[in-house]
């Protein structure tokens, strides 16, 4: 396998990683410290992978019609999973509304259906700027989820947690919002595509 796509396959293998070290806690109510001490470098870690991958592919030249695809999709594995979890926190009260992830779940699984319609034709949808964009967004608000996360785990007292959570939630919209745009700069771009 192409060191690049290691580092992409890295990313799902530890997708599920951060998915259960997030919600051991709030499933037995143990170990508060140590998941927020392993999910923050983990995080850090599966999204530089994300840079990882497309630089080794250009400096080895392994960019391929494969990784144009595994690396969205593993991106989609990170960020969905991710997002799951912060709907959830140990104080029962979440950071990203369910309605907001439900309908960035369609996005993500439509745009993947779209992938798949292209590659049918020979056609590799890359990542367009519009979605890059989306992805800078969704990794600020799962980071900014997370220590908000890490404050309520740690029993770090901030008088203004209530403000901060709201502009978690606005961040999330965003999000939502980001990827609907991109969403439609993919279907007016490869609109002949889809059309034939």
């Amino acid at each position: 396998m192409k060191l690049s796509n290691k580092f992409t396959l890295s990313r799902i293998i530890l997708a599920p990683v951060f998915f259960l070290l997030y919600f051991i806690p709030i499933w037995t109510g143990k170990f508060n410290s140590l998941s927020i001490f392993i999910m923050f470098p983990l995080l850090a870690f599966m999204e530089f992978t994300d840079y990882l991958d497309g630089h080794y592919a250009r400096k080895f030249n392994e960019v391929s019609d494969f990784g144009k695809l595994f690396d969205p999709f593993a991106d989609v594995v990170v960020h969905l999973s991710t997002f799951v979890c912060f709907m959830f926190s140990v104080n029962g009260i979440g950071y990203m509304p369910t309605v907001v992830f439900v309908f960035i779940l369609y996005r993500e699984l439509t745009m993947n259906f779209i992938r798949m319609i292209a590659v049918k034709k020979g056609v590799a949808i890359a990542a367009r700027k519009g979605g890059k964009l989306k992805t800078v967004v969704y990794v600020i608000s799962g980071f900014f989820a997370l220590l908000l996360e890490a404050l309520v785990r740690l029993n770090v007292v901030v008088e203004f947690f209530g403000v901060l959570r709201i502009i978690s939630i606005c961040l999330f919209v965003l999000c939502l919002i980001l990827s609907y745009i991109s969403f439609i700069d993919y279907l007016i771009h490869f609109s002949k595509l889809l059309k034939d």
